[in-house]
């Protein structure tokens, strides 16, 4: 099944709830990265500033266009890009910068954009941060930036795989709509279901990064229910803030969990006091996981990898490297029971009272 009229209700329906004119689904936040960054004419010679703390997609999609990720510092309360981490990236060939809602928190996009010059394209990566709002209400998306969303398997409206640009001119929007599919003059639905014979016109390279109706009906539904999984994460995030001091006194975790919709819950990322545990961040990881606990990492800091910096030294970004050994992602999900939460806390507790000698040995 392809795309139709599911994806079509579907882009109408998430555009009326960001707030927003325009969305146009995508087979993935990688493909809607990688697509912002062409219809912003970012190329090889330009930079592009990214976070080191991100998935690599992020990164990547300034490479797939022949760009170079610039690689920027974050702040240590929200583990979010700022103005003041990005700025002393900037050089002339600076061409955009890609923000990250890191976790589900809303990142200050407003300050960014008054501060950065015209000529560079801001674009919001958001696949953590479907829902959050920022401080004066608004939805992430909704503040005139090529913003992309993810509706992968984990992520807090789940279709399996697919991603989404939300944009407010409308002229970017069918540029966007071409280069997802091939670039072709008008989409499949509407060749097969109109009387006129279209002639396919190709003038462009584009790419096959459709969605599809099967996808875009179980978002419909998810989307429908979003309120109702902000509720049932929220839940769990007050349950792990009031219970987490007395297991591990000193640890703290993202900001922004204590104001409404200010964070999307999508992951609920400690900072651990290494220098107060009796092993490192790894060995906690792999002793949980041996009671059967997936926590996790998020991310490895990427300005470190050589796909990145090839044979030169990396670059120094102190904040992310003091907080890289600390992070520690606990499980969050609108299907966790409280009984699940008792488990994470548990395993947590006997974790740090008695580490797994096998846990340890890996």
């Amino acid at each position: 099944m392809g795309m139709g009229s599911e994806t079509v209700a579907f882009e109408q329906e998430l555009a009326d709830y960001l707030g927003v004119p325009e969305v146009v689904t995508v087979s993935s936040c990688t493909a809607a990265l990688h697509l912002s960054l062409l219809v912003n004419k970012v190329g090889p010679g330009d930079e592009v500033i990214v976070p080191s703390l991100t998935w690599c997609s992020t990164a990547n999609a300034a490479l797939y266009v022949g760009a170079t990720p610039v690689f920027c510092d974050v702040d240590a309360d929200t583990m979010c890009a700022t103005w003041e981490t990005i700025a002393p990236k900037i050089t002339e060939r600076t061409r955009a910068v890609i923000v990250v809602h890191y976790g589900g928190f809303a990142a200050d996009t407003q300050q960014i954009r008054t501060h950065l010059p015209a000529h560079i394209a801001l674009i919001e990566d958001a696949a953590h941060a479907l829902g959050t709002r920022h401080p004066d209400g608004s939805m992430v998306g909704s503040h005139g930036n090529m913003t992309c969303f993810s509706f992968y398997a984990n992520k807090n409206l789940s279709a399996g795989e697919g991603g989404a640009i939300a944009l407010f001119d409308s002229a970017e929007a069918e540029h966007l709509r071409k280069l997802r599919l091939h670039a072709l003059q008008t989409n499949a639905w509407k060749r097969f279901t109109s009387k006129q014979v279209f002639d396919i016109g190709l003038s462009e390279l584009g790419y096959k990064m459709n969605w599809t109706d099967l996808q875009a009906s179980i978002a419909r539904v998810q989307l429908r229910r979003q309120e109702e999984f902000h509720v049932t994460r929220q839940a769990i995030v007050a349950r792990y803030c009031e219970a987490l001091p007395r297991i591990l006194p000193g640890i703290t975790w993202q900001t922004g969990f204590d104001g409404p919709g200010r964070h999307a819950g999508h992951l609920f990322v400690v900072k651990l006091p290494l220098e107060a545990l009796p092993m490192s961040r790894d060995e906690l990881l792999l002793g949980m996981r041996s009671h059967n606990v997936g926590a996790s990492l998020h991310y490895a800091l990427l300005h470190t990898m050589p796909l990145y910096t090839g044979s030169k030294p990396a670059a120094s970004l102190p904040t992310v490297e003091f907080l890289g050994p600390r992070l520690l992602t606990l499980p969050i999900s609108a299907s966790m029971k409280e009984t699940d939460v008792a488990d994470v806390l548990s395993a947590l507790q006997q974790t740090l009272e008695k580490p797994s000698s096998s846990a340890l040995r890996t």
